[in-house]
């Protein structure tokens, strides 16, 4: 996600706490916006988990695979 749109969420943010509040146009914007960064930040998570390795006692690698319900602890 490009600094700018960061830095336009943490601007919402605090307008959002002062007195004057957001508008309905800037409610929405911060919406649209909170819901892009979270996308974006599970796909970065996503991306790293899919590239993360365990190494058990004896020095084997393997892929870490994702939990599912057949496989919770």
């Amino acid at each position: 996600m490009e600094q700018s749109k960061i830095d336009r969420i943490n601007f919402l943010a605090k307008k959002a706490k002062s007195p004057e509040g957001l508008t309905d146009q800037e409610i929405k914007e911060r919406a649209e916006l909170r819901a892009e960064y979270i996308a974006a930040f599970r796909q970065d998570l996503r991306s790293q988990l899919e590239n993360t390795y365990l190494v058990d006692e004896k020095g084997n690698k393997r892929k870490l695979t994702p939990k599912t319900k057949g496989n919770a602890q």
